[in-house]
């Protein structure tokens, strides 16, 4: 089989390729460009889209024994990835710009040019596993490394980009990982995980989102209200510079009357009004999903589980699915839940699929 080894420049990505070229595929080293400007991004080995990391990549191609290209797909990362990332920040919700990334880029525009080309599957360095089902379809699970499992952010494949995926690290953990790469004398077996997004070069997303957004926001500073009282306890100079569940960097003037800290609780863009509350006030039991995803066939009901963040914790769920509208009843009541996550739904450590948080439904606080 014919295979594209995506290599990000990360241990991950070139172990993958490794163990593709060992199964018996002939494999080809692609690195994407991202980046209109790559010194813009993340570096010192903190991101995925550095020159530095295109470097490590080639030279982990080169010790594998596989042709390297480079492939730009700058444009569109920055249309998919970067304006939906403004856009939904603007909206007052909270977007996962890695799961965009895998839905629009590296398992759409990345595995068509490879079809496109001949090539017959992309290979990653992400930690999930594929199965075939007894209906033959192509089951995604879980790594059997819960704690480096990644299939929360691979929940918008579909069955056609899974049929032609390979994820060779599905079964190992990053220990074993790391020891491998450095036996077969790979320079990146010490390098560090990427962490963060890669396109906000010092990590401060607020400040990265206060400087593009500019007059494109829908306001430029508002009210933080409390809850409880109704009193205005702050300000701020922009809703985009907050998430659902946020906790510090709040700067609220008057303390709250029972010391406890506050979170924020909603967000509204239009007025810039940001309420915050006690933790209590976070706990919600139903969330309503738009813009489904499914990897196999579309369900009508799954008593199951869903995660609502990337390294999220999972809860007990009934979903009930009606067109394009996903219905999730949490018998686990979660807290912070954001609406523009994803929630990623399982049947054991199987992904039945995924959808786009539109509001949730807060648990009811007696007093």
């Amino acid at each position: 089989m014919k295979v594209v080894a995506a290599m990000s420049g990360g241990v991950d990505s070139a172990v993958a390729a490794a163990r593709a070229v060992e199964a018996g595929h002939e494999v080809t080293g692609v690195h994407l460009a991202l980046s209109r400007n790559p010194a813009s991004y993340r570096s010192g080995a903190r991101g995925c889209c550095t020159i530095e990391d295109s470097n490590d990549a080639r030279r982990a191609a080169d010790v594998i024994g596989i042709p390297f290209y480079v492939w730009d797909l700058s444009d569109r990362f920055h249309e998919d990835v970067v304006e939906d990332f403004m856009d939904e920040y603007a909206a007052g919700r909270t977007p996962n710009p890695c799961l965009r990334c895998n839905e629009k880029i590296k398992f759409a525009a990345v595995l068509d040019r490879a079809l496109a080309l001949g090539f017959d599957a992309v290979a990653t360095g992400h930690y999930a596993q594929l199965r075939t089902g007894a209906d033959g379809l192509i089951e995604m699970h879980r790594a059997t490394d819960h704690a480096k499992d990644q299939s929360y952010v691979l929940g918008v494949l579909d069955q056609q980009q899974l049929r032609h995926s390979l994820f060779p690290l599905g079964d190992t953990d990053k220990t074993l990982v790391r020891r491998e790469a450095a036996s077969r004398g790979l320079l990146v077996a010490d390098k560090p995980d990427s962490h963060d997004i890669c396109f906000v070069a010092d990590g401060d997303n607020a400040g990265w989102l206060r400087e593009k957004l500019g007059d494109r926001a829908p306001n430029h500073g508002g009210d933080i209200v409390d809850a409880t009282t109704g009193e205005t306890v702050g300000s701020h100079t922009g809703t985009y510079g907050f998430t659902i569940g946020q906790r510090r960097g709040l700067h609220l003037g008057v303390p709250a009357a029972d010391g406890k800290p506050r979170f924020v609780l909603d967000i509204e863009p239009v007025s810039g009004t940001v309420t915050v509350g006690p933790r209590e006030r976070l706990a919600v039991d139903r969330v309503e999903g738009v813009r489904p995803r499914w990897c196999g066939t579309v369900p009508e009901r799954v008593e199951g589980t869903v995660q609502m963040r990337a390294h999220g914790a999972e809860h007990r769920a009934v979903v009930v699915v009606s067109g394009d509208r996903v219905g999730i009843d949490l018998l686990d009541p979660a807290e912070g839940i954001a609406p523009g996550q994803a929630a990623v739904i399982y049947d054991g450590t199987r992904v039945v699929g995924s959808a786009t948080i539109a509001s949730t439904r807060p648990v009811e606080v007696h007093a």
